[in-house]
């Protein structure tokens, strides 16, 4: 019996597994597109100082 149950858990915990890995996303990003650019644009001479 202890190693039917054995067994049991580590399907178990396998197929849920597989099931998170190849199942559908449960992402709850926003969708909100493409962000505008705010930093400075790189200054070839300024880089060099630090």
């Amino acid at each position: 019996m202890a190693i039917s149950r054995m067994l049991d858990s580590i399907t178990q915990y396998i197929s849920e597994a597989v099931m998170r890995i190849f199942g559908p996303s449960d992402d709850a990003y926003p969708v909100i597109g493409t962000q505008p650019f705010t930093g400075e644009p790189y200054k070839r001479g300024t880089a060099d100082s630090w």
